[in-house]
């Protein structure tokens, strides 16, 4: 019994098994560690069986040597890629974590080990309301479209220019800071100014002790602003998403 195989398509396939699975096991959502490691090994499987007829066509089979080079290329690029996701929506937990520092809930910070999230209770809740966001929304196909589209600029056997990537790296992580600073910046005045508020109190009446009345006042304050902030999570998804899918349409 003979049954023909398709090494160049087989080969090809293989590549592209590689990039998918380095950028699922880091870029959200679909790095959340709840996730089993089999459900993650079968999607990056069947996706790379569906992009295996759109990567094979042009294919030649490689060398060993080159072959293996072609694999580290291929680890890097869906590294890279899944970090470009990961900085985008780090917007949104950096935001939760300034809310965290200022509103006075940073002493009951913890550790997530399935998100691997170090921080209190909004770092955690934005954290996972923008996941839980990117899979209701359908966001997370967004983001594998522009994973998709990445093999068109950076086929399977085929390198990207380190120049580009090192730039988007940069304008993400600045990007990133800003749009926390944004998200989080109007409840963090509003916070530093209540404090501004008890520090007179207590130069003018210090026997009032301002400050034991100012730990409820500023629980009070973040629950109501940042349930402003939380109502707006969804447009902020949003705009990460489409933020994200940029940033893989440039690495080439």
């Amino acid at each position: 019994m003979f049954i023909p195989i398709d090494f160049a398509w087989l080969e090809a396939t293989m590549l592209a098994a590689v990039r998918i699975t380095a950028f699922i096991v880091i870029a959200p959502p679909f790095s959340y560690g709840a996730i089993p490691m089999r459900i993650k090994a079968m999607l990056a499987i069947g996706l790379s069986l569906a992009m295996g007829g759109a990567v094979a066509p042009g294919y030649e089979n490689l060398a060993t040597g080159a072959f293996f080079g072609a694999l580290t290329v291929q680890v890097l690029t869906g590294a890279l890629l899944g970090f470009l996701v990961m900085v985008c929506f780090s917007a949104l937990q950096a935001a939760g974590n300034l809310i965290d520092v200022f509103g006075g809930f940073q002493l009951a910070q913890a550790f997530d080990p399935f998100s691997l999230v170090n921080g209190a209770q909004f770092t955690r809740l934005f954290h996972l309301s923008a996941l839980a966001l990117l899979f209701s929304s359908g966001g997370y196909q967004i983001i594998l479209a522009g994973l998709a589209r990445s093999f068109d600029a950076v086929p399977v056997d085929g390198v990207f220019e380190v120049s580009g990537p090192a730039q988007l790296l940069v304008d993400g992580v600045s990007q990133m800071v800003l749009a926390a600073v944004q998200i989080a910046g109007p409840l963090v005045l509003v916070l530093f100014l209540a404090d501004v508020g008890l520090g007179l109190i207590t130069r003018v009446a210090p026997a009032l002790n301002a400050f034991a009345m100012g730990f409820p006042v500023k629980i009070l304050l973040t629950l109501l602003l940042a349930g402003v902030v939380f109502i707006a999570l969804p447009g902020l998804v949003d705009a990460l998403t489409s933020e994200a899918l940029r940033m893989i349409r440039g690495v080439h």
